[in-house]
């Protein structure tokens, strides 16, 4: 789990070669960082740190580099980035890698030199040798997105790193406005920890306050007001939309890939398939699955059925009709409401 493998870099256990997988790009880049500061320090860091594009550079010359002894200082941290020969997929970059090559060094990296492989795939391809040598060899941080139970273990840890606290509700409504996305959370926290440096505890209250909704959020609350049909909130959002020069064809966009996932988050719910399976097969986070479930229930099958065919024919309209986008909108959420 990526969450100990940065709890053991901290505790300075570092191991020669890691491996860091998956679509998480923060995660990815969180334990680079944290491997670059912990090893070297800012004046090492000129002389002892170097990047590598697998995509330009063949791995040996990475190699070489990593067997070579560092300059002013005990360690040097190597990163590689982009080892496309660990997946299945056909590289467009014309490099030959000599693997055997790597192959050899796996078996006896420098113990001077910290090597990080970068590898932003969602899967590596388990029949290939190389593959199979470096996950015996390396540590693996595999880069996946964070459950729900895990995202919330993590801004507490990161709000906790900062010297504060964070209540739960607090948490469950940041998640709730500003979505999934890990950059987006941290840049939240920094911003509240800020705002509460004397009080030192982030509340429900401040969250609702100072949290800046996503377009996606905003979606997410104009659809919660459809479904309690309350039809004048949900426009006045809607104008306040317009007025953050929103694209109608944007937010007509994400309307219905709301709603087509509240039906099949529907389906599937209907079918026995819990939250974390209900994810794994729309490939989505459990959170946003939970909160679709959520406003599942204020709609009939009937009725989803109903208001995505009303979605798909605003959205022929809007592309190839000449009527006004933003009226078109304002009209599909009367309609949405009987």
């Amino acid at each position: 789990m990526v969450l100990d493998a940065w709890r053991k870099i901290k505790q300075n256990s570092i191991a020669p070669v890691y491996l860091v997988y998956g679509t998480e790009a923060f995660l990815i880049n969180e334990t680079k960082t944290l491997v670059l500061n912990q090893v070297l320090n800012e004046e090492e860091m000129e002389f002892n740190f170097a990047v590598y594009d697998l995509e330009e550079t063949p791995i040996e010359a990475a190699i070489e580099d990593a067997e070579t002894f560092p300059f002013l200082g005990e360690r040097k941290v190597i990163f590689l980035h982009n080892p496309a020969f660990l997946t299945a997929e056909k590289s467009k970059a014309k490099v030959d890698h000599n693997l055997p090559r790597f192959e050899a060094y796996l078996q006896q990296p420098a113990p001077y030199t910290v090597m990080v492989l970068s590898a932003p795939y969602e899967k590596l391809d388990e029949r290939k040798k190389i593959t199979k040598e470096l996950k015996r060899k390396a540590e693996v941080v595999e880069a996946k997105k964070l459950n729900e139970h895990e995202l919330k273990n993590w801004v507490k840890n990161q709000v906790k790193s900062r010297g504060f606290e964070i209540e739960d509700d607090a948490i469950e409504r940041l998640l709730t406005l500003v979505g999934t996305n890990m950059y987006m959370i941290s840049s939240e926290l920094e911003k509240f920890a800020l705002y509460a440096a004397e009080e030192k505890r982030i509340d429900h209250s401040l969250v609702e306050k100072l949290a800046a909704k996503s377009l996606e959020q905003n979606i997410f609350t104009l659809i919660e007001k459809v479904v309690q049909r309350r039809l004048d909130e949900a426009l006045r959002l809607y104008y306040d939309l317009l007025k953050q020069n929103e694209e109608p064809i944007k937010i007509l966009a994400l309307l219905a890939g709301q709603f087509r996932l509240i039906y099949q988050v529907k389906e599937l719910s209907r079918r026995g398939y819990g939250q974390q399976q209900i994810a794994g097969s729309l490939k989505t986070h459990p959170f946003r699955v939970k909160l679709a479930l959520g406003q599942a229930a204020g709609f009939t099958d009937e009725e989803l059925v109903h208001l995505i065919g009303l979605l798909a024919d605003a959205d022929y309209k809007m592309k190839t009709g000449g009527m006004n986008k933003s009226l078109l909108i304002e009209m599909l959420l009367f309609r949405l409401k009987k």
